[in-house]
């Protein structure tokens, strides 16, 4: 810590030293603002020679100004002479004291003294008599120069030298002593949580373990997608235990020296095992624990050597018996095998993105700190943001939230929420920009075919909304949602979602006649969906129930100049058969919009009218209702939403002595619960029998005065009708 204070008084003296540089440089140069030049004294002898010099200025023993005759006016030199330097031209600055060399060489010398005006015929044509102050600032200037050059040498010696030599091979890892994140701020994982309090009773009571013969796992291995929370898991382990934390990522220990990561790895299982109990906690592990040998030419030979002190650490000649590994990852099939064996990595615990459930739980611990309007239902949040991770459900919120103090609001409404969801899909909306007509009418058209088809689809997804705004890298979007949080995909839901993906092309084609580029993120997406039902999945009529291997990342070199694990007559019929799922299901699109082509059309009348329009919507114009009708319907909505807002937001403003509204809202169902005083002031609750208790927090507060203009009873609190989720579409 010393050295680092030291370090930054040295910069700092650096710093203003160079400033001063400038400083001075500027002001000789006559710079901050000064219309009045410095010029040399040989400068000056030869204005005097040619007779250009009205006369001059003594202003001290080593510096003269200067009155050209260009600029000597009677107000001029009335002002010059009485020492006011308006009107100098130019300004003279010796090294050598003037006067004296005057009286040394000149018999006018007696009319020459500071704060005195001379005429020029004083001056001597002396070259001993001075060479300017430039010359001295030359001189100043590489002084100063050196002296940076010392300090700087001095400050990057005590920071990089010999101790930084010593210590380059020391670990990175950021040590915590007291984390306070516990298992109660991780949502949405019960099964995880379990595994992992082994863990905590262990490092809390390493000896219940050892007196039954028990062997604590060394290392935990957490896998999972991005965002699950893994690297809060490690940190939650560590604040219910209650010990040190180490972290470190493994990029950290691979530098372009030799061996210095193996140093660093000894130095942090050497650190770790002065703190035991403790947890290591190493994110992103894959960095330095890839399967070694994998590339042309062989591998990585400092991140092997690296991986291999790391597995002695973990498994050799010394025992870490306090000492936890908990690494996480996201790419565990490029880990070495060593890596993984029991005695290493005995247990591997795999993240998975949460249900519905663990959605809702998310949501209530992301919400805590958040002022949420009472009208925001959780649970159906939670239905609407399938597939979302833990860092998604996060994301949006802060979304809503900035976009509640964008506008000036103090609350966050579900339609902010709504927003942020969309947000996150497909990237912030891009109203500002310019459309011309035609993109606008290919967008509506392809957006429309997606919607039309995906609607009369089986077994699609329930379509969310519709838009022709720009949002991140798309023209326009369509948004569904699964209507559950089905592990399994089937063979007709992925012919589907292929039909939906190719309505887009099927409405241009149809419609505008003419195809475009807007389809090419479809045409990816559709091609590499068929590509694993056949290859992958087994659901190609001609090659069922076979593996042929998908599109697995791999190392370069590790599978250089193999041959493949099939023909080029299965290769051709792989092909065969992608092809013929495409085609057979961008003619089942072709069908559905021809089959509906006034309802495409209606739609696209709406969305140049308003947009965006959403599922309840679209079934609408489906079920035969006018443009008109729909248009009407959804300004009402529109209404009847910012009623509810302001309504909301009234109802924040008053306060009440039951506490926060949003607390005595049943999510599930609508519910008429009523609240009485009972004689001895405390409240009683009266909740239907069709509605589950559990979800009502009975407050113990008791009212021990009654005002006379009050009455007795609260009157009962109803919830707003709980929007229709069937289709798990927005309001």
């Amino acid at each position: 810590m010393e050295n680092n204070r030291v370090g930054r008084w040295n910069w700092l003296i650096i710093a203003l030293v160079i400033v001063a540089i400038v400083v001075l440089a500027i002001y000789f140069s006559g710079g901050f603002g000064s219309k009045t030049p410095v010029i040399s004294y040989d400068e000056l002898i030869a204005k005097v020679d040619a007779q250009e010099v009205e006369g001059l200025y003594f202003t001290s023993s080593y510096s003269v100004n200067v009155l050209y005759k260009t600029d000597a006016t009677e107000a001029n030199v009335n002002s010059f002479k009485a020492g006011k330097f308006k009107s100098a031209t130019a300004i003279v600055v010796y090294r050598d004291n003037l006067v004296e060399t005057i009286e040394r060489h000149s018999e006018a010398a007696n009319l020459v003294t500071p704060g005195s005006y001379a005429l020029p015929k004083i001056m001597l044509n002396d070259p001993e008599a001075g060479k300017g102050m430039s010359t001295i600032l030359s001189i100043g200037s590489l002084v100063l120069l050196i002296g940076i050059g010392v300090m700087l040498f001095f400050a990057l010696r005590g920071k990089g030298g010999t101790k930084d030599a010593v210590s380059f091979g020391k670990t990175k890892a950021r040590v915590s002593a007291n984390v306070k994140i516990r298992f109660s701020d991780v949502a949405g994982a019960e099964e995880e949580k379990e595994e992992l309090k082994e863990i905590v009773e262990f490092l809390k009571s390493p000896k219940k373990f050892k007196e039954v013969g028990a062997r604590v796992p060394k290392g935990v291995l957490l896998v999972g997608r991005p965002g699950t929370g893994k690297t809060l898991f490690a940190k939650a382990v560590a604040g219910e235990a209650n010990v040190p934390f180490f972290s470190i990522s493994g990029s950290d220990f691979v530098e372009m020296f030799v061996g210095v990561g193996a140093s660093r790895v000894r130095d942090l299982f050497l650190q770790a095992k002065k703190s035991q109990p403790c947890i290591v906690f190493i994110d992103e592990i894959d960095a330095v624990g890839r399967k070694r040998g994998a590339g042309l030419g062989g591998g990585n030979d400092e991140r092997e050597q690296t991986l291999n002190q790391l597995l002695v650490q973990m498994d050799g000649f010394d025992e870490n018996d306090g000492v936890v590994i908990i690494a996480a990852t996201n790419r565990p099939d490029v880990l070495d095998p060593a890596l993984l064996r029991p005695g290493r990595f005995d247990r591997q615990i795999t993240i998975h993105m949460p249900d519905v459930k663990g959605r809702e739980a998310i949501f209530r611990v992301h919400a805590k700190n958040k002022p949420l309007a009472p009208a925001v239902d959780f649970r159906n949040l939670a239905r609407l943001t399938t597939g979302f991770s833990g860092a998604d459900i996060e994301n949006l919120l802060n979304e809503a939230a900035i976009l509640a103090a964008r506008d000036n609001r103090k609350v966050i409404f579900m339609q902010d929420i709504y927003e942020g969801i969309n947000k996150v899909i497909a990237g912030p909306q891009k109203k500002s920009r310019i459309i011309t007509e035609r993109d606008k009418r290919i967008t509506a058209y392809h957006e429309a075919g997606h919607a039309l088809v995906g609607r009369f689809m089986k077994y699609c997804d329930a379509i969310q909304e519709v838009s022709i705004i720009p949002r991140g890298m798309a023209e326009g979007y369509t948004i569904s949602r699964p209507r559950t949080d089905d592990n399994h995909i089937t063979y007709n839901h992925l012919m589907d979602t292929i039909a939906m993906t190719l309505g887009g092309r099927a409405a241009e084609e149809i419609v505008i006649q003419d195809i475009s580029t807007g389809a090419s993120m479809d045409i990816k997406q559709i091609t590499s969906i068929a590509r694993s039902m056949v290859t992958e999945w087994g659901m190609s009529p001609k090659l069922k129930n076979i593996y042929f291997g998908g599109e697995e990342e791999v190392f370069i070199g590790r599978d250089y100049q193999t041959t493949a694990m099939y023909s080029e007559e299965i290769a051709a019929i792989i092909d065969s058969e992608i092809r013929v799922i495409l085609d057979t299901n961008y003619e089942r699109a072709l069908k559905t919009i021809n089959d509906h082509i006034d309802v495409l059309h209606n739609m696209v009348k709406l969305l140049f009218e308003h947009e965006t329009i959403y599922g309840d919507e679209v079934d609408m114009l489906i079920d035969g209702k006018s443009v008109e009708e729909v248009s009407e319907y959804i300004k009402n909505k529109k209404i009847e939403q910012d009623k509810i807002a302001a309504e909301e937001a009234a109802k924040l403003k008053e306060k009440s002595p039951l506490g926060n509204p949003k607390d005595m809202i049943v999510p599930e169902k609508a519910a008429e619960v009523s609240f009485t005083i009972a004689p001895n002031g405390a409240i009683e609750i009266e909740v239907p029998e069709n509605v589950a208790s559990e979800n009502i927090e009975t407050p113990t507060t008791k009212i021990e005065e009654v005002k006379e203009d009050k009455p007795e009873v609260v009157e009962s609190l109803s919830k707003e009708e709980a929007p229709d989720n069937k289709e798990d579409k927005p309001e």
